[in-house]
């Protein structure tokens, strides 16, 4: 009799996407998958949606549940962060979440994994009697921050901010600007988003182990700071699994049918001549950078794949789940740039296949928001980044790349959300022509062979998952 997993992502794109490439290492070991979706609560153009669908088209074997709808909250009347909101529509899913883990015989349903921002589920499976596991999306120098926060702050009155630059020292991880962390964390210990926020952290370690989207290789020095007891003083922390990189395979075959334009554009470049520009699932920038960005980019003479969104709204809250429309390029970019770099670059609109393109033999450097799929993603194509953090986690991220991993170099001016069209040049010209550059892609290409090397059978996140999967069974026993 086969057992089931439950996987419980929550959120966005970012969190679905690794959380379906985890579902296949539980397939190949004989495992049912179900995961579990919310509604999501504002109906829109949104290219979640449509992505959700893809996900669940192309991978017939895992099953997608959708909890049944609650009544969506009126976002319009909701004074607080968004972000707020749709944490307590999680916790009233709880009784949805309970009511289907109860739905599947108990000696079949093997664990519950959810994701890093689904805590409130922890309450479901402690009262089921279900091993509950967190997904950590991100990485392990991350975690490790995030594990150590709470006894920074704790002795603190007033919020980090007015750290500024300062360098925090925390184990396994490189001095950390304190303007570095997620922005939410900087404010008053007391502020109710800082204060939700650090619980979620805290609540991650309540379960009975952490999934890490990393390979030892890559964080070891992270990984072994959370077996320090300074880790988190008084508290016995969980086993980590490093199981990375989960990472988006590329085209299947009957996707290269019909292949992206852009892939086409890229065959005719020469091996490791461009330089590919994207900033995530979500990220946007001014029009005022979009300009400056076209500018450095004509001026570097070098060979560009540039993926352009149109700028973000308003901080309403109906907007934090929604698409943006398509990006107009005759607004946003500089009159004449297209027809001037039509022999020298490639512009698209708002999406491109990541995977591929940074796969593709052309593709020489990336510009990217660090986001931790994203920086996954460049490793295991072998591609050096420049490091253009924009929120969340990203500056944490690009702190790793450029001083701990060696696979990248900072964009100057990020701190101030605005580079300069020389930076943008100079930069790209450092990646593609210099010796640095070169030197950047050596060590990329190092790392590409490690994190192959760690999901190979006997590799390191291999036998991670397989450690995981006894110390579970050892638990239902």
């Amino acid at each position: 009799m086969k057992q089931t997993v439950v996987l419980y992502p929550g959120g966005g794109v970012g969190h679905v996407g690794p959380m379906t490439q985890l579902a296949k290492f539980f397939l190949e070991h004989g495992y049912d998958v179900t995961m579990v979706l919310l509604e999501p609560p504002i109906k829109s153009s949104d290219s979640n949606a449509s992505f959700i669908e893809r996900v669940a088209a192309s991978n017939p074997s895992i099953t997608f549940h959708v909890l049944p709808p609650i009544p969506p909250p009126d976002f319009a009347s909701f004074t607080k962060h968004p972000f707020l909101l749709v944490l307590e529509l999680m916790r009233q899913y709880n009784e949805k979440l309970e009511s289907f883990l109860c739905s599947i015989p108990r000696e079949r349903l093997h664990s519950l994994v959810i994701d890093m921002f689904c805590t409130q589920a922890i309450d479901v499976a402690t009262k089921l009697g279900v091993p509950v596991y967190t997904f950590f999306a991100s990485g392990a120098g991350t975690l490790a921050v995030l594990t150590q926060l709470p006894t920074l702050l704790a002795g603190r009155q007033t919020g980090l901010k007015e750290l500024g630059d300062m360098p925090l020292e925390f184990l396994g991880v490189p001095p950390m600007p304190a303007s570095h962390l997620i922005r939410e964390l900087l404010e008053d210990p007391e502020d109710e988003m800082c204060k939700t926020m650090m619980n979620i952290w805290k609540r991650n370690m309540d379960t009975h182990g952490v999934l890490v989207n990393t390979f030892y290789s890559l964080e070891s020095r992270a990984v072994q700071a959370f077996r320090d007891p300074l880790c988190a003083p008084g508290q016995v922390l969980p086993p980590v699994y490093c199981i990375g990189p989960l990472t988006g395979k590329g085209a299947t075959d009957e996707e290269k049918a019909e292949r992206h334009e852009c892939l086409a554009w890229l065959d005719a470049q020469p091996e490791r001549s461009v330089v590919f520009l994207c900033w995530g699932s979500k990220g946007t920038l001014p029009e005022e950078q979009l300009k400056e960005i076209a500018i450095g980019l004509e001026k570097s003479g070098q060979r560009f794949l540039w993926v352009v969104r149109t700028p973000a709204g308003s901080d309403d809250p109906k907007r934090y789940l929604e698409q943006r429309s398509e990006p107009d390029f005759d607004v946003l970019l500089p009159e004449g740039f297209l027809e001037r770099t039509k022999d020298q670059g490639l512009v698209i609109k708002s999406w491109a296949p990541q995977v591929d393109v940074l796969n593709h033999p052309a593709t020489g450097a990336f510009v990217t928001h660090c986001g931790w799929n994203s920086a996954l993603e460049a490793i295991t194509a072998g591609v050096p980044m420049l490091c253009w953090p924009l929120g969340a986690e990203q500056k944490m991220n690009k702190v790793f790349l450029t001083e701990d991993m060696g696979v990248g170099v900072e964009m100057e001016g990020y701190k101030t959300g605005f580079i300069k069209a020389e930076e943008i040049g100079a930069k790209v010209r450092l990646a593609l022509e210099s010796e640095e550059g070169r030197e950047l892609r050596k060590r990329a290409v190092e790392l590409k062979k490690e994190s192959d090397g760690a999901l190979e059978d006997g590799g390191s996140s291999r036998e991670g998952f397989l450690q995981f999967l006894s110390d579970v069974k050892n638990l239902r026993e």
